[in-house]
């Protein structure tokens, strides 16, 4: 096998195992998918696979059309078609995570938005982390997965949302995905989602009309991590 493909197999495994570690998975209610430079291979978690089972080898790798897999027998996460359109549509993505995680499904399942009230969530997500529409029963009867992903990026396009500058969003009454420049990227990403969606979850229950932070602290956190003035960490 390429080398390439093997790095990229041995990093997607790896990025799943840390979602495992992080405390985001119960169960095997989770994957993470990374993606080739060239952006036409996709390695991601197999399906219903126990983490304790999971290595490299048992990555797998397939086309971004799903028509061709290489190397494995081992059926692909069933939510595989939905990083497939996620990947399609926003070619600055490398990586994609998805979770069932308590505080950010719970606001999936409410059908909101997190809004931004602290600076820790400024510092990854520029505004609310959005919730996009809901599905129709024709939608999820034929090709779910699919449409799960259609529905992210027409909503994300309709309204004009920058995916690098809001690297997540929550599916109502499933769950969250997030994205990055590759596999790690995205897992750290659901992280901070989780984190944002509790802090802001407790936030509400201590002052139910807080205000939401404002726009010249949330600019100045964004920017200074993100974009060509950022400064946060090394050069």
């Amino acid at each position: 096998m390429d080398t390439t493909l093997q790095d990229l197999k041995i990093q997607v495994c790896e990025a799943n195992m840390k979602l495992k570690n992080s405390g985001l998975v119960k169960l095997t209610w989770g994957n993470v998918s990374g993606l080739t430079a060239e952006n036409k291979i996709m390695a991601i978690k197999p399906s219903g696979v126990d983490y304790k089972e999971l290595t490299p080898e048992k990555i797998v790798l397939t086309s971004l059309d799903g028509a061709e897999q290489y190397g494995s027998e081992m059926a692909p996460s069933s939510d595989a078609p939905t990083h497939m359109e996620l990947y399609r549509a926003f070619p600055s993505i490398k990586g994609i995570a998805h979770t069932h995680s308590t505080y950010a499904t719970a606001w999936a399942q409410a059908g909101a938005a997190i809004p931004c009230y602290g600076t820790t969530h400024a510092d990854a997500f520029y505004g609310e982390v959005p919730v996009c529409d809901q599905l129709r029963q024709e939608q999820v009867e034929s090709d779910y997965e699919v449409n799960v992903g259609k529905m992210i990026v027409a909503y994300f396009s309709n309204l004009g949302l920058d995916p690098e500058e809001k690297p997540g969003v929550l599916v109502p009454g499933h769950g969250p995905f997030s994205w990055g420049k590759d596999a790690e990227a995205a897992v750290e990403n659901a992280i901070i989602l989780e984190e944002v969606a509790k802090m802001a979850c407790l936030t509400r229950g201590l002052q139910p009309c807080c205000d939401l932070l404002p726009d010249y602290i949330l600019n100045k956190h964004f920017s200074r991590k993100h974009g060509p003035d950022s400064y946060y960490g090394q050069s």
